[in-house]
């Protein structure tokens, strides 16, 4: 028996495969025609070659929300999800405006600091943000450029319009997933994949490289992939483009400074590193300037840096852009730097050091979404409707003990998209992180990592969590 959608029930959520009354939206013509020429058993096949596949290629990452750090596969739906050409044509120009109006936000931070002169971000915002490095002060980084790798979180309300969830400027990780969910369609789609006329990203990790090689004024510069070593949740993700670019995948072992530049250890003795990119947080990157205690950084690799004499990417202090309560305030950076309206809106944010929107969120904690400002994969979050009556309470005495550390959101019903269970498909909700390079230009890869809540009425879609991906394709 072929397998069949007609038993699809998209609900009262924005689905991205059909409309309200049935019908398939533009560009899942093909993959639908192609799924229902299949049997469940044979796409339940494919969708464990898929598993297999991850497996094999050693694609992990840690589960840390059961109790101990656990080592999973990826989980994979087979099914893609759509873009059309247009609707990802103003996502991406929305996007270059975000992060072009975010760099020069950074780099005033840390040098004229007009905007906290001008009143548009408080002072004291800046200087009370965990991921703000006094330390940068006075550095303008090769090029002018501190965020070169951006991974920008974006979802889908019930009326379908795209709104960004939050920035990630410091490490972003995933784009390993979003090129090897590619090559599994190739594998197991391939007609559908040439019919439905999808653009590539194969070429991403040629286009890092470049971007990393723009950044040193060295004919052939010699580019590293720093990483903290094999522990690392995302490590499988710094040996492969490592290996993609065809450059050295480093750890603190292999790096020492010596007069004045950043060398690495060879067998043919010390070479000169340009490049260095960086997946570790900034302040485990220098145990001479931030944290003592790093076993994982350089000692001296900060005043390379300083000097110009070593490129990181992306550059130390960036994360004073991931902060969630500086999210609030990007708006208002795009229109302060650039002059023009945010292009993708934000989602709604109550600042909760700020006394109105304090007393909204503890009056209405049990409908909102609450996150610390420097969180990240899902870890210190509140979602209220979800959430017990002491969860409330006690996230309402964290607000009251440090109400600067917290923002609060509406409880957005993201939209869904079907997914392989089993022998059918059902809805699970789903958000986008697309992946932009700041280097010559801003190029934003066409797609990016879709990623799933794959836990029936979860809305929490990071891999930590339990969460998965499936390929974005978007066409023409």
């Amino acid at each position: 028996m072929n397998f069949s959608f007609s038993g699809y029930n998209s609900e009262t959520f924005y689905d991205e495969m059909f409309l309200p009354e049935g019908q398939i939206r533009p560009g899942y013509e093909h993959l639908k025609n192609k799924f229902e020429t299949l049997t469940s058993q044979e796409l339940l096949n494919r969708q464990q070659t898929a598993e297999r596949s991850m497996l094999s290629m050693g694609i992990t990452f840690n589960v840390y929300s059961e109790g101990e750090g656990t080592e999973r596969t990826m989980p994979i739906d087979i099914i893609p999800r759509v873009l059309t050409g247009r609707e990802w044509d103003e996502m991406e120009r929305g996007l270059k405006q975000r992060i072009r109006a975010l760099n020069m936000f950074i780099n005033d931070v840390y040098n004229d600091q007009d905007i906290l002169n001008d009143g548009i971000v408080p002072r004291d915002l800046i200087e009370s943000s965990k991921c703000f490095l006094p330390a940068c002060m006075g550095i303008t980084p090769p090029k002018g450029i501190w965020c070169h790798i951006t991974g920008t979180d974006l979802i889908r309300g019930e009326d379908g319009t795209f709104m960004v969830l939050e920035d990630n400027l410091r490490c972003p990780s995933g784009v390993s997933y979003m090129l090897e969910n590619r090559e599994l369609s190739k594998q197991l789609f391939p007609d559908v994949l040439a019919r439905t006329g999808v653009r590539p990203v194969s070429d991403y990790a040629t286009r890092l490289l470049h971007m990393l090689q723009h950044l040193s004024e060295r004919p052939n510069p010699n580019v590293v992939v720093l990483t903290p070593g094999i522990y690392n949740s995302a490590y499988f993700e710094h040996s492969y483009l490592a290996q993609q670019m065809g450059v050295e995948l480093v750890d603190a072992r292999d790096l020492v400074v010596n007069d004045g530049f950043v060398k690495m250890r060879t067998t043919k003795g010390f070479e000169i590193v340009d490049v260095i990119y960086r997946r570790l947080d900034d302040t485990f990157l220098d145990p001479e300037v931030f944290n003592p205690d790093s076993l994982l950084g350089v000692k001296g690799i900060f005043e390379v840096f300083k000097n110009g004499r070593v490129a990181l990417a992306n550059a130390p202090g960036t994360g004073v852009a991931d902060d969630k309560v500086i999210y609030a305030y990007v708006p208002r950076i795009i229109k302060y730097y650039l002059g023009e309206e945010a292009i993708i809106p934000n989602v709604r944010t109550y600042i909760c050091r700020e006394q109105e929107d304090f007393d909204y969120v503890m009056a209405n904690i049990e409908q909102l979404v609450v996150k610390e400002a420097n969180e990240a994969g899902g870890y210190g979050m509140l979602i209220g409707p979800k959430a017990t009556a002491e969860e409330h309470e006690l996230f309402r005495e964290k607000i009251r003990d440090n109400p600067r550390n917290y923002i609060a959101q509406p409880t957005i019903s993201l939209s869904r998209v079907p997914c392989m269970m089993q022998d059918h498909a059902e809805g699970r909700h789903v958000d986008l992180r697309p992946y932009i390079l700041y280097g010559e230009d801003i190029h934003v890869m066409p797609g990016g990592l879709t990623r799933v809540a794959l836990r029936k009425g979860s809305l929490v879609v990071n891999s930590s969590q339990g969460g998965g991906g499936k390929d974005t394709w978007v066409l023409y």
